[in-house]
């Protein structure tokens, strides 16, 4: 059996979107012939919220060893927040430790930590051993500067992170022996930024789900955040960040329940829309980026909003109380949530608020499995309020038989389950093992 070496900077009771691909796939990798050891940076210097029940779906048999970093009370001195440059040290020598008393056969990098992906290369150089990089987001991105974007987050830490990325972005894909994306757009993007990488194999491997997560969200016996049930209330749900891409999409969502109430203030009155989860800091440490949206649209005393981040477990147990879920889509036309497949076995309805051309609506036309509004950015947004009017009046008559689109059952289990995508991941790490023996 050959050995993976997976580096996964966040792991659990931590519940950063970055691990879950990992954390899904460590059941099934030996079924695919390869024996994984998981890097992580150890619990005590972890920075966000933490789920302990998710230490309850790692197989007890799978190797995890960690690392230290620079503490976060040490490093916020410098105004370094960042877990990828806290452990980069550490990262190194844990992994030159490791390489030097075993044999991997291959080191797999799956984060968004993406300072980390430049010890692959000096792994490589060291020990000889290739390295596949998964690209969960983009790295360098030319979104902040395209007409209509809002002002880029962060200030002197964004251009600070802008050249960091010009500096090794090239340099880390350049070594890499195959690279998986989340987006075909990201793979796009790098090789026409780098005519070398055409050469390197990639695949698009969505990120999935698993209904080990759902068994365990049921063992939840009250969820930290409920609904109202005393009055005959439809709740629509959102779970996830709500950074600054998404604006758009929600403004689109709220002016239609505004033109709605204004046409039928009876039925409206009974719509709830709650977010939860919109950003990724601690109880009482998040900011509002929902709420301001409402307001401005005049529907503020219909949507609730929770920013700090709550449990994937939970989220999931919050989704399965819902009435219906919503889905709205970025401005950046390459964003594929990962939320959609689990979404989608809640098996409760969604409303997709989708760009044209976007990767999201092509991925819900696939599956089948949402009612979609359209729209572009500067286009008039008629049909699209007609579409989410419609979607309205289905969840106030409690979604009647055929009302809603027919689930690709079919297309979702044999693309978007944990087993058959990790599948997928071995097949692509088998093409880099190909590559790099072939290479001289």
């Amino acid at each position: 059996m050959k050995k993976l070496l997976i580096v996964s900077p966040h792991w659990p009771p931590l519940n950063a979107p970055d691990l879950q691909r990992v954390r899904m796939s460590l059941p099934y990798y030996r079924g695919s012939g390869w024996e994984p050891v998981v890097l992580v940076v150890g619990d005590r210097w972890q920075d966000g919220t933490r789920e302990p029940e998710l230490l309850d779906t790692i197989p007890g048999d799978v190797r995890i060893v960690a690392c230290r970093a620079i503490p976060v009370r040490w490093s916020r001195w410098l105004g370094i927040g960042t877990l990828g440059i806290r452990a980069l040290p550490f990262l190194l020598m844990a992994g030159i430790r490791l390489m030097r008393k075993e044999k991997f056969d291959l080191v797999f990098f799956s984060t968004t930590q993406f300072m980390a992906f430049p010890l692959g290369r000096i792994w490589k150089a060291a020990f000889h051993v290739p390295y596949v990089l998964d690209v969960q987001d983009p790295w360098r991105t030319d979104y902040y500067e395209r007409p209509g974007s809002r002002s880029p987050p962060g200030g002197w830490k964004y251009q600070v992170a802008r050249l960091l990325a010009w500096m090794f972005e090239g340099w880390s894909f350049a070594g890499a022996s195959a690279v998986m994306s989340v987006s075909p757009s990201y793979i796009k993007d790098l090789r026409e930024r780098y005519p070398g990488f055409r050469a390197t194999p990639a695949s698009v491997i969505r990120f999935g789900t698993t209904m080990v997560d759902f068994e365990q969200a049921r063992r939840i016996a009250s969820p930290t955040y409920t609904y109202d049930r005393s009055k005959p209330y439809v709740h629509f749900l959102y779970t996830g960040a709500a950074g600054p891409v998404m604006p758009h999409a929600l403004t689109v969502l709220f002016v239609a329940v505004r033109i709605y109430r204004d046409r039928h203030p009876e039925k409206a009155a009974r719509l709830r829309f709650h977010f939860v989860g919109t950003s990724y800091v601690r109880p009482g440490r998040g900011k509002f980026s929902v709420m301001p949206v409402a307001e401005q649209c005049g529907v503020a005393d219909q949507v609730s909003e929770v920013p700090h981040r709550v449990g994937h477990l939970e989220s999931i147990r919050m989704q399965q109380d819902a009435d219906a879920l919503l889905l709205p889509g970025s401005s950046d036309l390459a964003y594929s949530p990962s939320k959609v497949y689990v979404y989608y076995l809640t098996q409760k309805p969604i409303l997709g608020l989708v760009f044209f051309n976007s990767v999201l609506e092509r991925l819900l036309e696939e599956l089948s499995c949402a009612y979609i509004a359209r729209f572009s950015i500067m286009g008039a947004k008629d049909d699209a309020y007609r579409d989410i009017h419609r979607f309205f009046d289905l969840a106030l008559e409690g979604f009647p038989a055929g009302s809603l689109p027919k689930r690709n059952d079919a297309a979702f289990n044999a693309k978007f389950l944990a087993d058959e995508l990790t599948r997928q991941q071995c097949a692509l790490f088998e093409q880099a093992l190909s590559r790099f023996a072939a290479r001289p």
